[in-house]
């Protein structure tokens, strides 16, 4: 067992600051991967508090993958960098739950499988899709990614196209190209969760800059690359995870031109950059020699087809195809054989027009249903940033509402580093399989909304 103990702690209540503690020292690397911590009745008395509050901090850095518990062996440190919702917690809710934490597109809305597969069984001999071939892809599946990615506003030829096993692969490729252990990523004060692991697993340091309504402050990139050495920034302009918000063609060009002064590469993942009917170009169109540009097509066409459209500039395509060999050889050719069909043939389009459609539906049912509870919302986006009124804080509504029904996901799941949590929470809309569903959700959430939390149990 480790000789540990979580102090100073920060203020908050004591179970949170347990947990705050616990992912400090994690960071710090006084805690590594797979050392024991003490029992909670040993904590419990070195920390002067009851058997309780130590449980309650143990659960709760379970959840947000922090720690790992085994009965009869004690909890033990999950790993640095893994402050996130596990992936294999996804499926364990009850049935009763409403899982709202995954942000989903609407499969109701989805292509038709079945007509495809049959078209292609009737096109001849699929036998070379189930070959090796290049790392990059296919030159007729690079054609489609680049047709793609010119509908995104950015003009790109197939060669400057490689493809990949969906967005998070895609930036994983990059990172693995741009970055070594230990360098320093700026990201968003929120960002996707997904880079907060990939940050852990590849040693990366994730320092935060601030944000507005409207998403990333150029001051605010500009003050941190002043005083931290980094090589890369990942961001997300367009319905930004959590917050939906949206940046302006201003901020773009402003993001554009501190990356060129400060020698900085930008990671753009811009995978809902197709559901807003309006947005500004990408930041890549200003920063082409700059930016790694990532147009996923989960989130557009389904989440099981993982295929990623990749561009970037020209002296790194050796590179992110050496990493697309190391991580998965290749994506799969039967997979990107289906997009690009999809794409040819106009059912991509099709397919996202319904989900836009869709998507405006539920963001008003949630804006009738929860009122001035929500904040920044994206009338396309398949998630809401619901503000908690005080004294609700997010990681303890999402433990309420998880009680009341209906699971989401607090904002210390998104927080870089040491930045603030504000008190939210994120609701995905998309997830609930019809709107009766995700309209009876809401209500279980509003109610909650309208009550107090439960008090704190009362510790000496």
């Amino acid at each position: 067992m480790t000789k540990y103990s979580p102090q100073p702690l920060p203020p908050g209540p004591l179970y949170q600051a347990i947990v705050q503690a616990l992912a400090r020292d994690i960071r710090a690397g006084t805690l590594k991967p797979l050392d024991r911590l003490p029992t909670h009745r040993d904590l419990a008395d070195d920390l002067g508090v009851t058997v309780g509050t130590v449980t309650r901090a143990y659960k709760l850095a379970q959840r947000r993958g922090l720690i790992r518990g085994e009965v009869g062996r004690g909890s033990y440190v999950a790993g640095p960098g893994s402050d996130v919702l596990p992936q294999h917690e996804i499926t364990t809710l009850p049935p009763e739950v409403l899982d709202l934490r995954l942000n989903l597109p609407p499969y109701d809305r989805g292509p038709d499988l079945n007509q495809v597969l049959e078209r292609m069984s009737r096109g001849g001999d699929l036998a070379e899709l189930l070959k090796y071939q290049p790392s990059a892809g296919m030159p007729r599946h690079r054609a489609a990614g680049a047709a793609w990615i010119r509908m995104c506003g950015l003009e790109v030829g197939a060669d400057e196209v490689v493809i990949c096993n969906g967005a998070q692969h895609a930036i994983l490729t990059v990172l693995t190209a741009l970055a070594r252990p230990g360098d320093t990523v700026l990201a968003e004060a929120l960002t996707y969760p997904g880079v907060k692991t990939l940050a852990g697993i590849l040693g990366l340091r994730l320092e935060p800059v601030a944000m507005d309504e409207e998403g990333l402050i150029p001051e605010s990139l500009d003050a941190v690359c002043r005083r931290r050495k980094a090589r890369v920034l990942y961001c997300m302009p367009t319905l930004h995870n959590p917050t939906t918000g949206t940046l302006s063609e201003a901020r773009r060009r402003e993001i554009a031109r501190l990356a060129e002064f400060h020698d900085l590469y930008i990671i753009e993942d811009d995978v809902h950059r197709l559901l807003p009917r309006e947005v500004a170009p990408p930041v890549a169109a200003f920063a082409r020699r700059r930016t790694f540009y990532i147009p996923g097509i989960s989130k557009t066409l389904a989440g099981g087809l993982r295929i990623a459209y990749l561009t970037a500039p020209r002296k790194f395509q050796e590179a992110l195809t050496r990493g697309i060999a190391a991580t998965t050889w290749l994506a799969p050719p039967l997979m990107a054989e289906i997009a690009a069909i999809w794409i040819e043939d106009g059912t991509a389009l099709r397919t996202l027009e319904n989900k836009r459609e869709e998507a405006a539906v539920r963001q008003e049912m949630a804006a009738r249903i929860l009122g001035s509870h929500v904040g920044r919302r994206g009338t396309a986006a398949y998630h809401l940033w619901l503000e908690l009124p005080a004294p609700w804080r997010g990681s303890q509504f999402a433990e309420e509402s998880t009680r009341a029904g209906v699971s989401v996901l607090p904002a210390e799941l998104f927080t870089v580093g040491h930045a603030q949590a504000p008190q939210a929470v994120r609701v995905s809309l998309t997830a609930a399989p019809d709107r009766a569903v995700l309209n009876a959700g809401l209500r279980r959430l509003a109610e909650l909304l309208d009550r107090p939390p439960e008090p704190a149990p009362f510790i000496l």
